[in-house]
C-alpha cells in the first residue's frame, strides 16, 4: 500500500466545503485483503489500540457504525480503514475532525480516493503517514507488502511523538477559544504564521491577535505589565494591595532585601512568566541564595517580595469588565496511605482529562528535578508513601502547563475584589489583562481578609477559564471578539467569485472597474496577476487560494473580485469559505484529460464549487445547460439568470415567478441589456455604448458585460454606477491585456487575443466576421501544448473557414510537446479542411510568427494574433515598422511625404529615412 499523490485543500473544494487532504492510494496486494479476510485478531488489536474508533459513525451515521463496517461479511478495505485511523489520530492529538470519505477509482482496480478532514496541514499529513505505518504493522506476516515498519517499532511511542508534534503546531487553547468565538459569530479568520498570530475579518475590516494580545493592546501597557517593579509601584500609588518588594542584581543584596522585608519571601525574575524561576515561602538565607540562582537563570534582575499567605487566584479583565475568576493550585498528589509519591503521579496521569501539553483540559504531571527538590524540602522522595488525604505539592507555582488545576470562582468573587482587579488592569492600560491575586478567601473583600496582587499579566491564558478542572466553564473569548467587532460592525469585504471556461478575466476586470468607479478599493485575482486598486502587485496566473489570501489580508481592500480557475480548485480548493456572489459564465471543453477531469460534466462539477458557497446570489448562464443545472446546488438567497435569448422559456418562467434575470433584448436601434427583478423591468444599456463590445460586434464581450453588471447589481451597486462603469471600460491593452485588443495605427487592423480553446477561438472568429475587411484576413494560430490532440485539431478546424492566410505556431512552453508538434498538427487539420498549402505557414516561434503575420499585411488587411506572451506580442504589434516597404530587388517605392511646417528634420543621403522627435507620416501611393 502506498500514497500515489496528495492534494491539500485549504478551502471549499470538489470533496467538501472545508479543509481536507486527498490521497490517491494504491492498495497493491491489500486490494485482496479486506478486513473480513484479515480476521477478528486484526480488528480487535486495531480497536484496543485506538478505542476512539468505536465512536466513529461512518456511513451508518451513529456511534459504532465504523465497527459494523469492519465486521460486515466481507468487511471493508484498507484505504477506508486508513481514513478512519488518520481521523482518530488527529482527535487523539487534540484536533477535532470527523469527516472522511474513501471511494475506489473507476477503471483503476486497487486505486482509491481517500479524503479526510484536517486542521493543520502538517498534522494531517503526519496522521495519514502514521496511520499507514500502524496498519502495516498489524498485518499478518504472510501478506507481502512494502513499507512494513521494523520489528522494534512501537506504535505508542510514535503516537506520543505525533501528539507532541501536533501540539507544537496547534493553536494554543487561548487562541483556539478566540477562533471558536469568531466562528460562532460568523467572522472569518486566517492564521498568519505557525504560532498564534491570527487575523479576524477581511481586508480593511481585519483585526489581529497574538494569543490574547490584540492589535489594540498598547505597547507601553505590555512593557509595564512585564516590569514587575513598575507594576508594583503603580498599583501601590493607587492604594491597591501589593506585597512589599525590592529589586536586586546580586546574591548578597537578595539576602539583605529578604531580611529587610522579613521572612518568608518570594524570589522571581523581574520579567519572567509562566512561573519560571519563581521560588516561594523562603525562610532562610540559604533558601534565598538558592532561589536567587534559580531566578537568575531566567533574567538578570530579581525581585524579592514579601510572601503573602493565601490561594493563588487569576482574575481576568476584558475591556474594563471582569469576565472570569479562577482559583489555581499547583500540581500535586493526594496520599492514600498505600502508594508512593511516584505511583500517585502515575495514578493522577490516568485521569482521561490529562494529556500531553495543551492536548486536554489538564496537563500530565511530570516527576522531575523540581518535584524532587520540593519533596526534599519536606524530607520526602519519590518512594515516600504519604498519609491518607495528605496533599503533596510537586510544583511551587499553579500554572496549568505544569500540571496545576483550576477551580472556577467567578460567581463567588467579592465585588471589592472585582473592582480591585478592574482598577489594576485599567491602571496598567491593558485591554485584556490577568491579575494574580493571593487571598485565603476570594469571596471576602481584600479590605477584610487581606491578600495582595502579586502580578499583572498582559496576554493572559484563557485555558483555566475555558476549561477549568472544576466549576463552570466561562466564555472569556466572546467578550474579546465583541470588543474587537462591536455589534453591527462589518467583518467581511464583499467577495465576488467569477468562474467558467471563457471570459473570466474580462468579466473580473469589468466588475473591478465598476466597483472602483463606485469608490471601492478593489483587490482582484486573475490569470494576469493580483491587482490592488488597479495596480499589479504580483504577476502571473494568480487564480488560486494563495492569491485569494493576498487580497483578503490586504488592509486597504474593501471589495474582492476573485477569478476562479479550475486548476486552483483542483489543486488546493478556494481560499475563502464563502463568497457573496458567484457567477459561472460557461462550461466548454478546455483542459480535458488533465487531473482526472475527462468530461464536460466533471468540469462543470468543479466549476460549481463557487456557486455552492455563494451566500447572496448565484448568477448562471441560462444559455448553457451545464450552468443551468448548477441552480439545483446553490444555497444563495437569490438566483439570477443571464441569457442572450429573450425568448428563453425557463428564464421567462423564472421572471414570471418574480425571479431575477439579465436579458439581451433586440430593438430597432440594436441590442439592449435589460434587468428583470421581481415586477421591475429596467433597461440598462445599449450594447454599442459599451466600448469593450466594439460597437456591439464582440458578442462574447456583450455577454461578459451582462455578467459583470449582474454581479455588481447583486453586490448592491446602483444601476447608474453600473452604466458608468461599463461605458468607461474598454478593451484596450491597458484595461484588458490580451482580451480583444485592437490596434488601428497601422494601415491594417491588428487584433490580439488570448483565445486558447475552441469556444474562445470561435468567439473571436465570429467577431472578425463582423468587421468589414477590404483586404485579406490573416491569423497567427496557436494552441496550448497540454490540450488533447482533438482539442488542438478542433481549434484549427474552427479557424479554417474565416481566414485567407494561416501562420501556425506553438507557445514558448511546449508543455511536453515537440518543438513544432502543435504547429504541424494545426497545419495538418487546416489541410484536411481544404485550405491550400500555399496559404499555410509553419513558424513555431511566437515572436517570429507574429512578425511574419505583420509583414504579410497590406493596407486594408486584418491580422488576428492569438497570443500567449501577450505583453511581448503587444509590443511587437505597436512597434512594428509599417512604413514604405523595400522590395528584395532594392527598387525604391514612390512615396509622398507630408512635411509639417518645421525645418527640424533629418534625412539620410538617399531620402530613405525621415525622422524627427514627433515622427513623420509616410503615405504610400495606391500602386506601390
Amino acid at each position: 500500500m502506498k500514497i500515489v499523490s496528495t492534494n491539500v485543500y485549504v478551502g471549499p473544494n470538489l470533496f467538501a466545503h472545508f479543509r481536507v487532504i486527498r490521497h490517491i492510494l494504491d492498495l497493491g496486494e491489500l486490494e485482496h485483503w479486506p478486513t473480513g479476510r484479515l480476521g477478528e485478531s486484526f480488528i480487535e488489536t486495531l480497536l484496543e489500540t485506538l478505542p476512539g474508533l468505536h465512536e466513529h459513525g461512518c456511513s451508518y451515521k451513529e456511534p459504532g457504525g465504523f465497527v459494523r463496517r469492519l465486521r460486515d461479511d466481507e468487511g471493508t478495505w484498507m484505504g477506508h480503514v486508513m481514513e478512519h485511523v488518520a481521523i482518530e489520530l488527529q482527535n487523539v492529538a487534540g484536533s477535532s475532525v470527523t469527516y472522511g470519505r474513501t471511494r475506489s477509482i473507476d477503471g483503476q482496480p486497487g486505486f482509491y480516493n481517500m479524503v479526510f478532514e484536517y486542521k493543520d496541514e502538517a498534522v494531517g499529513r503526519g496522521s495519514s503517514a502514521l496511520a499507514m505505518k500502524f496498519l502495516l504493522s498489524l498485518l499478518p506476516a504472510e501478506i507481502k507488502v512494502d513499507g512494513r515498519p521494523e520489528a522494534d517499532w512501537v506504535f505508542e511511542e510514535e503516537r506520543d511523538r505525533f501528539i507532541r508534534y501536533a501540539q507544537s503546531r496547534a493553536l494554543g487553547p487561548s487562541t483556539a477559544s478566540l477562533v471558536d468565538a469568531a466562528e460562532e459569530r460568523g467572522i472569518p479568520w486566517i492564521r498568519l504564521n505557525r504560532y498564534s498570530l491570527v487575523q479576524f475579518g477581511h481586508g480593511k475590516y481585519q483585526q489581529r491577535i497574538q494569543a490574547t494580545t490584540t492589535g489594540h493592546t498598547g505597547n507601553i501597557a505590555v512593557e509595564l505589565a512585564g516590569d514587575k517593579e513598575e507594576t508594583n509601584e503603580i498599583l501601590r500609588d493607587l492604594g491597591l494591595p501589593v506585597p512589599e518588594q525590592r529589586v536586586v542584581r546580586r546574591e548578597g543584596d537578595a539576602v539583605r532585601a529578604a531580611k529587610r522585608i522579613g521572612f518568608p519571601v518570594v524570589l522571581k525574575p523581574l520579567d519572567g512568566n509562566h512561573g519560571r524561576g519563581v521560588s516561594i515561602n523562603l525562610k532562610t538565607d540559604e533558601e534565598v541564595v538558592t532561589g536567587f540562582k534559580k531566578a537568575m537563570d531566567h533574567g538578570r534582575t530579581v525581585i524579592v517580595e514579601s510572601y503573602i499567605e493565601g490561594f493563588d487566584h487569576r482574575l481576568l479583565v476584558v475591556n474594563g469588565e471582569l469576565v472570569a475568576a479562577a482559583k489555581r493550585e499547583p500540581g500535586h498528589v493526594v496520599g492514600d496511605g498505600k502508594h508512593t509519591v511516584e505511583q500517585l503521579v502515575d495514578i493522577v496521569n490516568e485521569d482521561p482529562r490529562r494529556g500531553v501539553g495543551h492536548e486536554k483540559v489538564l496537563t500530565r504531571l511530570e516527576f522531575d528535578h523540581q518535584a524532587e527538590r520540593l519533596l526534599g524540602k519536606i524530607g520526602y522522595d519519590k518512594d515516600t508513601v504519604p498519609e491518607q488525604d495528605e496533599v503533596v505539592y510537586l510544583r511551587s507555582t499553579a500554572n496549568l502547563s505544569t500540571g496545576g488545576t483550576a477551580l472556577d470562582v467567578t460567581d463567588v468573587i467579592h465585588p471589592d475584589n472585582r473592582e480591585m482587579a478592574i482598577r489594576a488592569i485599567n491602571a496598567i492600560g491593558l485591554d485584556i489583562g490577568g491579575v494574580d491575586f493571593l487571598t485565603n478567601d476570594i469571596s471576602l473583600s481584600h479590605r477584610e481578609a487581606g491578600g495582595a496582587i502579586c502580578e499583572v499579566n498582559a496576554g493572559p491564558g484563557f485555558r483555566m477559564h475555558v476549561a477549568p478542572s472544576e466549576g463552570t466553564p466561562r466564555d472569556v473569548a466572546g467578550p474579546v471578539i465583541d470588543m474587537l467587532f462591536p455589534a453591527d460592525s462589518p467583518t467581511r469585504v464583499p467577495i465576488a467569485a467569477v468562474t467558467g471556461t471563457n471570459g473570466k478575466t474580462t468579466t473580473s476586470r469589468m466588475l473591478s472597474h465598476i466597483l472602483k468607479m463606485t469608490g471601492f478599493t478593489v483587490g482582484m485575482t486573475s490569470t494576469d496577476g493580483v491587482y490592488i486598486d488597479g495596480k499589479l502587485t504580483v504577476s502571473g496566473d494568480m487564480t488560486g487560494p494563495t492569491s485569494a489570501h493576498m487580497i483578503l489580508r490586504d488592509p486597504s481592500v474593501d471589495a474582492a473580485v476573485m477569478e476562479t480557475a479550475r486548476g486552483g480548485m483542483l489543486r488546493s480548493g478556494l481560499g475563502y469559505r464563502r463568497c457573496n456572489v458567484a457567477a459561472c459564465l460557461n462550461v466548454t471543453a478546455d483542459h480535458l484529460g488533465m487531473r482526472g477531469i475527462d468530461t464536460l460534466e466533471q468540469l462543470a462539477e468543479i466549476k460549481r464549487v463557487p456557486i455552492e458557497i455563494a451566500k447572496d446570489a448565484a448568477i448562471l448562464n441560462a444559455d448553457d445547460p451545464l450552468c443551468l443545472q448548477m441552480a439545483d446546488y446553490t444555497e444563495a438567497e437569490r438566483l439570477c439568470y443571464v441569457t442572450m435569448n429573450p425568448a428563453h422559456a425557463l428564464v421567462k418562467q423564472h421572471i414570471r415567478a418574480g425571479g431575477e434575470a439579465f436579458v439581451l433584448e433586440q430593438a430597432l436601434n440594436g441590442h439592449m441589456i435589460a434587468i428583470y427583478d421581481g415586477e421591475a423591468h429596467t433597461p440598462l444599456l445599449w450594447t454599442h455604448l459599451i466600448p469593450a463590445t466594439i460597437e456591439g460586434r464582440a458578442m462574447h464581450n456583450v455577454q461578459n458585460a451582462m455578467f459583470a453588471a449582474a454581479l455588481a447589481y447583486n453586490m448592491g451597486i446602483s444601476i447608474e454606477d453600473i452604466r458608468h462603469g461599463l461605458r468607461t471600460f474598454d478593451s484596450t491593452f491597458f484595461q484588458a491585456p490580451g482580451r480583444t485588443n485592437i490596434y488601428d495605427e497601422h494601415p491594417f487592423k491588428v487584433i490580439l487575443d488570448y483565445a486558447h480553446n475552441a469556444a474562445a477561438v470561435k468567439a473571436i472568429c465570429s467577431l472578425v466576421d463582423r468587421f468589414d475587411v477590404e483586404g485579406r484576413k490573416i491569423i497567427v494560430l496557436a494552441a496550448p501544448g497540454d490540450r488533447r490532440d482533438e482539442d488542438i485539431r478542433e481549434i484549427a478546424g474552427i479557424a479554417a473557414g474565416h481566414f485567407d492566410h494561416f501562420i501556425c505556431r506553438r507557445d514558448d512552453n511546449t508543455r511536453g510537446r515537440g518543438p513544432d508538434e502543435v504547429a504541424v498538427m494545426l497545419k495538418d487539420k487546416l489541410l484536411e479542411e481544404g485550405i491550400q498549402s500555399d496559404a499555410i505557414e509553419v513558424i513555431p516561434d511566437e515572436q517570429e510568427a507574429t512578425t511574419r503575420g505583420l509583414e504579410l499585411a497590406n493596407t486594408g488587411d486584418l491580422v488576428l494574433v492569438l497570443g500567449d506572451n501577450v505583453k511581448r506580442t503587444w509590443k511587437q504589434i505597436i512597434y512594428f515598422n509599417s512604413g514604405a516597404h523595400v522590395e528584395e530587388t532594392g527598387t525604391k517605392l514612390p512615396v509622398t511625404i507630408e512635411l509639417p511646417e518645421t525645418d527640424d528634420f533629418t534625412f539620410d543621403s538617399n531620402l530613405e529615412i525621415i525622422s524627427d522627435e514627433r515622427g513623420v507620416r509616410i503615405a504610400r501611393e495606391e500602386n506601390d
